[in-house]
Parts: structure tokens; sequence; C-alpha cells
């Protein structure tokens, strides 16, 4: 059995002090970093020991690894010592992402719905074929995006602030629902007036490429993870050849597909932010894939986009 070590806990933030913090635990060097939390969340009196942030004492940076063993966390062991912060009240990454996505399905079932009673007019003029094949692309998407949060995608991190809920949950909510929305089912948008049966094939062909080619890529790297696990590995195969996270490209191709075939402006603001904000993620990425396989990762010059971001 592995020596007991005495573990120095310190609240990170001293103007707001864990309440009920003793000022150590003991534990093995196995004990996990989760373990460590239970065993704090049960000292302190937090019903959710999700709540409890542990960081390093050197670089204040939190320990995000939550299967990873104290022992190896080398600066805690140096420092016999880890700072603890309540995170308050958590919520599953799993159920953010579900409410994220619910969002815009809720929105534009809503115009579709109340279409006659949102714009005037509307009563006299149908759903042209073009704004049904649109309104179908937005459902399609947003359900293999819940189908995907509930059976697909592992996360390495059980929880996140539930105050971040309504921050995550504005941009889909406001932009991809009540903005693209809005324009797309107006009886004067171009959506609305698009008579070129082409374009609309051509919208539909991409669109299911993105929508294919991004699952796939997810599927794959669902693969690396076992359920519940938070190991890493260097992802290959379709796309990665390219890009550093080609689900990123194939979802911005995915959204030139509904650009394409609605011909709104409101479609590509939606897409131009998040794109903004998939290149911000992207480089996170690559910089963690050289920074944790130094050795075997073969660095990508574009992270986003081939031949251009």
């Amino acid at each position: 059995m592995a020596a007991k070590i005495t573990l120095k806990l310190s609240s990170r933030s001293p103007k707001q002090p864990v309440k009920k913090l003793p000022e150590s635990i003991e534990i093995s060097p196995d004990t996990t970093v989760e373990d460590v939390k239970k065993l704090i969340a049960r000292e302190t009196g937090l019903g959710d020991f999700n709540r409890v942030g542990l960081f390093d004492p050197a670089t204040q940076k939190t320990l995000k690894n939550r299967k990873a063993q104290i022992g190896t966390e080398a600066a805690v062991m140096s420092a016999g010592q880890v700072l603890v912060k309540d995170l308050g009240p958590q919520m599953a990454w799993s159920t953010v992402f579900v409410i994220e996505y619910l969002g815009p399905l809720l929105i534009h079932g809503a115009f579709v719905a109340l279409r006659p009673y949102i714009y005037s007019g509307a009563s006299n003029k149908s759903l042209s074929p073009t704004q049904l094949l649109v309104f179908a692309m937005f459902l399609g998407h947003f359900m293999k995006r819940e189908y995907e949060t509930l059976f697909v995608h592992k996360f390495s991190a059980n929880t996140m602030p539930m105050r971040n809920i309504f921050k995550n949950s504005f941009f889909y909510w406001a932009f991809s629902g009540l903005l693209c929305a809005w324009h797309i089912y107006s009886p004067i948008s171009p959506t609305a007036l698009a008579r070129n049966d082409a374009v609309d094939v051509l919208g539909t062909i991409v669109f299911l490429f993105g929508e294919a080619s991004n699952a796939l890529v997810h599927l794959n790297l669902a693969s690396l993870r076992s359920r519940g696990g938070t190991e890493r590995q260097i992802p290959r195969g379709y796309g990665f050849s390219l890009v550093t996270c080609p689900n990123y490209m194939f979802e911005i191709i995915s959204w030139i597909g509904v650009v394409i075939a609605s011909r709104s402006w409101a479609v590509l603001l939606f897409i131009v932010i998040g794109g903004v904000q998939m290149s911000q993620w992207a480089k996170g990425k690559e910089r963690a894939y050289r920074k944790e396989f130094p050795e075997t990762y073969k660095k990508k010059k574009f992270v986003l986009l081939p031949g251009i971001f």
C-alpha cells in the first residue's frame, strides 16, 4: 500500500474562502484528482463534488484531468499543497448542449407554426419549397447535434458552471434561432422568392456532404476515448491530414450549403461569427496536441480551412 501523504489545502480566492475547508487531508499518491474533490466536498458539506475546483499552487491553473493521480502532479507534490475553489452550482456538459441545440429547434418550429401571426400577409402565402427545404436543413442539423450529444460525444469534464448556460445558449438561440428564422420564413425573404432549383440542389448536396463528413469525424473522435474517461490520443483518419479540426471544417461546409439554399444574410452572419469562434478553438487544439505529444504529433499548418487558416 502506498504511503499516506498530507496535502495542504488553501483557498484559491482568499476573499471568497471555501467554507469549512480543512487545513489538510490525508491521501495516497495514487488518489485521483476526482477522488480528492469528493473528499473535500464531503469535508466541506458541498453536495456536488463537481463544485470543487483544484488548482496548481504554482501556476494557479486548474487540474483538468480528473482521472490523473495526484502523485503525477509535480507542482502539487513539490509544494505539498493544492488550491481549492468553490465553482458554484454545476450542470452536466451534455445537458448544456441539449439546451443549446433545443433552442433553434423550438424557435424554427414556432416560426413555421405561427407564421400567419408573425408576418403581415403570410396567411395568404404558404411556405415556398425552398423555405421548406431550409426548414428541414435546420431541423436535421440540430437533431443530429442532439443525437451526438446524447449518444456519441464523450466529455472529459463532467460539468460546467450553471451560470454559463445563458452565455452558451444565447448565440444559438438568438442567431441560429430567432434571427435566422425571422429572416428565412418571411413572405418577402430571398428564401421565399427563390425560384432556381439548381441552387437548391447545390445547397442540399453541400449541406449533406458537410453533415455526413462531420458525423464521421465525430465518430472517429469518440472512438479515441472510453466512456467516462479522460485519455487523449492523436486523431487520425478522414480529414485530419488536411487540418487540425476537420469536424469544424465540415461544420462550416454544412452551413455554406444552408447559405446557398437559403440565400439568407442571417445564416451567413451566424456562420461567420461561429467560424471565428471555431478558429480559436482549433488553434487551442493545435497548441494542446503539440504540447502533449511533442515527439509524435505531426504539426499542422492549417487548423480549420486548408490553404486559408
